[in-house]
């Protein structure tokens, strides 16, 4: 291969091919009609020597020459970006870039609508797209630049990504105004006697965390209603005699619609992160977003971290 004929952009498509592992969808990746990647890939094959995707019966399947340079070119694609990067500066009232971050309902709730309020006052010409978290494609949606960055427990961040610590949640339980078991402290025995309203976004539907701290006791609950999203326990425990438990900072927000109180047990915790992939740690836009996060999350901490038992 003559480096000096070789187009730095027949990389950059090259990355997005194997990603994609199709031609439609990498040409729409990377804003080019289907032809015109169709004769990069054509140029690409005559540089390597090598087919590098083959047709398949979905998509495309890369040759084996084609998966071992996978990585070593993202890697270079990454230090060339950092090289760049590094003579870069970012102003936000002029920037348009398109911003995707990944995450749970509840985590956009607490993160991504103050975010969203942020960015249309400091980057006003930015846009933020917030998207639900598949977990099993999140590393791959990083390394691909599919996703900005990724917001989730710590316990579910890939392993090879940057990672920021924003918060530390626990947990509290919500019932509707008035209801009889919010007028005095949320014992044990009033706490399993309740109905319970559970969120399962992917797991068991009815059995959770609470579930394993309870059996643990000698104790159990009964569920009787599994949601997939935080964002509907408010008007379903509002319209109801259900209670249910769920992250503290959400909690907060429903403290003018719903009774909150603190469990009546020890119900472990979990840590909320920030993750990026390597590639886009120089990059000041990305920096400059990361920061902007972090400081969102610094500025709600001076709210109380829960609800005292009442």
């Amino acid at each position: 291969m003559d480096l000096h004929r070789l187009d730095l952009n027949l990389l950059v498509s090259l990355d997005a091919l194997l990603a994609e592992r199709h031609v439609t969808r990498a040409a729409q990746r990377l804003g080019l009609s289907q032809p015109t990647l169709s004769a990069q890939l054509k140029q690409l094959r005559a540089a390597f020597g090598d087919p590098l995707l083959l047709p398949a019966a979905r998509g495309m399947t890369p040759t084996q020459r084609a998966t071992e340079i996978q990585a070593s070119l993202r890697g270079l694609l990454a230090q060339i970006e950092t090289l760049v990067a590094a003579h870069q500066t970012f102003d936000p009232a002029r920037a348009t870039h398109t911003f995707r971050i990944a995450s749970t309902d509840s985590i956009h709730a607490e993160v991504g609508v103050p975010l969203a309020a942020r960015l249309r006052q400091l980057a006003p010409q930015t846009r933020l797209v917030l998207l639900p978290v598949d977990f099993s494609r999140l590393a791959e949606q990083l390394a691909a630049g599919e996703l900005d960055l990724v917001l989730a427990a710590s316990s579910r961040m890939p392993a090879a990504v940057k990672v920021r610590t924003l918060y530390e949640s626990r947990f509290l339980c919500v019932l509707r105004r008035g209801h009889p078991a919010a007028q005095g402290p949320l014992d044990l025995d009033v706490f399993c006697a309740l109905e319970h309203a559970l969120v399962s976004p992917g797991g068991t539907p009815l059995s959770g965390t609470v579930d394993g701290v309870l059996a643990r006791m000698g104790r159990s609950r009964r569920v009787v209603v599994s949601v997939s999203s935080f964002l509907l326990v408010q008007p379903l425990v509002a319209e109801s005699d259900l209670i249910a438990t769920v992250p503290s900072r959400q909690a907060r927000q429903w403290t003018g619609a719903l009774e909150v109180l603190a469990p009546p047990c020890e119900i472990p915790g979990f840590t909320v992160q920030m993750g990026w992939h390597p590639r886009s740690h120089a990059d000041p836009a990305h920096a400059w977003l990361r920061e902007n996060v972090a400081a969102l999350v610094d500025g709600g901490q001076a709210a109380p971290v829960g609800i005292p038992n009442r």
